[in-house]
């Protein structure tokens, strides 16, 4: 028999936007019982990592604007964002601002007091609020706390959540194993909130934490619902070599300078109005054509990189508003920003594509939202302008927190649980992973897999390397990998690490196909084949839905409310 817990309202998923959403439903009712489940412990969440800052247009005083910030928004997307939808989260920003600030969240200052804003990427004028540059850091810490005031919430630390229950028509729970003990269990629920992050470990050279892998995206794709625009991967165009962190576009927002190995500043041949603060995907394919043409720089392991350039910044400002990329540059690279030069390259960072919602936040499963990285409601399009990232956390977080309790108050009792669904899926992890068996080890396949999707869909893309890199993809999902060697009950990572495998690989293919299917270049899905967007046969969102034997894919519009597509120049 498998044991059973109960809530009103899940949260899977307990980073920025898990943590908003906990707040929100416990505000508004007291009495409904939430249960945060997550696969690490909380203050790991790969929120923590954040570290330039979070958008919001706030004084308006100074020449910026609510409808400066969506303007902005929509065109960092390259025309790709629903404009509704980016509307309401520059509308709903500034009072998330300050909420924080009441919440104890100690946003960075100016010397007339006012909250600290700095320069970021595509924007018209500096509106990243900060706090030094560990933002996603204190944002957590003071959710977190601010969770503690709700004797309703509750946290299901290191749950690995397996799969979406329902009925074909309403959500009814989800199955998760407990590490720390091995046991299965069923949580039954009213409402769900998907809030797992984005899939960004599908690539190796990657800013997100190990834990980020693709299990939410997968297990909501499983159950029937759409991945929408899975194409539109955002490089980064700072990941310190060799592994990968980041390095905060706040960086270049205090006035860092990227060079080629010529000692210029390319970004003038780019983006002369913006320089580095040009948009991310912009920076990102003129460092890699700096790169292709032979200016850049060879780096200790072999991988061409271009450098970053902080030191007329000085070692005071360094230390005051970017001491946490000081500390990560000295230990990780040996380098000191203040009197060396960085070796930097484009690094997989964020997935503007996820679950398919509308403007609320609803998934196509009644009773399921999502929100944060692992939902797509369209805010971003095909490139995300820094800092609005941890703003869309944040408001959606909050929209899909009392959307889901006003459901479950309207909705008193949850359908009946369809028993012989969960028999499914326990057989599919335990009959078909832990006790699969196979030569092949599953450690090495996921390497290749990584490594794969690096080499065939980074920053620029064309028909040949997605087609091969779909077909090794492929290979590599037929091989027998599906088998666990460690068979303890307890804290089993092997088997948690072959079951993200095994969502890995279903994402992976959804990011190769909706890149083959886009014949254009848009935003962060640059192909060299075809260097042009193309607004007459591509101005549309791409869902993917699953199927055993091929996936499924269909189109969506984009809402266009007042800015017409035009030409995107900085």
């Amino acid at each position: 028999m498998v044991s059973s817990i109960e809530y009103d309202l899940i949260i899977v998923g307990s980073g920025l936007a898990g943590l908003r959403a906990a707040i929100e439903a416990a505000k508004k009712n007291s009495k409904i019982r939430i249960g945060v489940v997550a696969k690490t412990q909380v203050m790991r969440s790969h929120s923590v990592s954040a570290e330039g800052g979070t958008a919001a247009a706030l004084y308006s005083e100074e020449g910026d604007s609510i409808e400066s910030h969506i303007y902005d928004t929509v065109k960092g997307s390259d025309f790709l964002a629903d404009q509704d939808v980016a509307e309401r989260l520059c509308n709903e920003m500034p009072n998330e601002i300050y909420q924080l600030e009441h919440w104890g969240m100690p946003w960075s200052r100016r010397e007339d007091g006012k909250i600290g804003q700095r320069a970021f990427g595509g924007y018209s004028f500096p509106r990243a609020n900060y706090a030094a540059d560990k933002v996603g850091f204190y944002l957590m810490q003071t959710l977190y706390d601010t969770c503690q005031k709700f004797s309703n919430i509750e946290f299901l630390n290191e749950w690995f959540v397996t799969s979406i229950i329902h009925d074909g028509r309403q959500f009814c729970a989800v199955t998760a194993i407990e590490l720390s003990s091995g046991d299965f269990y069923v949580i039954k629920g009213k409402a769900l909130i998907v809030s797992t992050g984005g899939a960004g470990r599908i690539y190796s050279f990657s800013t997100y934490g190990f834990s980020s892998t693709p299990d939410g995206l997968d297990m909501a794709y499983r159950a029937g619902m759409a991945l929408k625009d899975m194409e539109f991967v955002q490089f980064h165009p700072t990941g310190i070599m060799p592994s990968g962190i980041l390095i905060t576009e706040g960086a270049r927002g205090e006035g860092g300078y990227l060079i080629n190995k010529d000692g210029q500043r390319f970004m003038e041949s780019y983006a002369a109005s913006k320089m580095e603060l040009a948009p991310r995907d912009i920076v990102s394919r003129s460092i890699m054509t700096e790169i292709k043409e032979g200016r850049g720089f060879k780096h200790e392991t072999g991988a061409d990189c271009m450098k970053l350039d902080l030191r007329h910044i000085g070692d005071e400002v360094i230390k005051e508003k970017l001491g946490g990329i000081r500390e990560i540059s000295i230990k990780f690279s040996g380098i000191d920003p203040a009197n060396d030069l960085l070796d930097i390259r484009p690094v997989c960072h964020y997935m503007m594509g996820g679950i398919h919602t509308n403007i609320d936040g609803a998934a196509e499963l009644s009773g399921v939202w999502a929100a944060g990285e692992a939902a797509c409601n369209s805010a971003h399009g095909s490139n995300r302008l820094g800092a609005n990232s941890t703003a869309e956390c944040l408001v959606w977080g909050k929209i899909t927190g009392s959307l889901a309790t006003d459901f479950i108050l309207q909705n008193k009792t949850a359908p009946p649980l369809p028993h012989e669904n969960v028999v499914i899926e326990e057989k599919r992890i335990y009959d078909g992973i832990f006790r699969g068996r196979g030569e092949v080890n599953p450690y090495e396949i996921r390497q290749k897999l990584t490594d794969t999707m690096n080499e065939k869909a980074y920053v620029y893309r064309n028909e040949k390397d997605l087609t091969e890199g779909l077909k090794i993809v492929r290979e590599l999902q037929a091989q027998t990998w599906k088998h666990v060697d460690d068979q303890a009950k307890e804290f089993n990572t092997n088997f948690s690490n072959v079951m993200e495998l095994d969502s890995m690989f279903r994402i992976a293919e959804v990011v190769l196909l909706g890149a083959i299917k886009r014949k254009e270049s848009r935003g962060a899905h640059a192909r060299t084949d075809y260097p042009t967007r193309d607004d007459s046969h591509f101005l549309h969102h791409t869902l993917v839905y699953h199927d055993p034997k091929e996936p499924i894919m269909k189109t969506h519009p984009v809402t266009i409310t007042k800015y017409k597509p035009v030409e995107r120049k900085y």
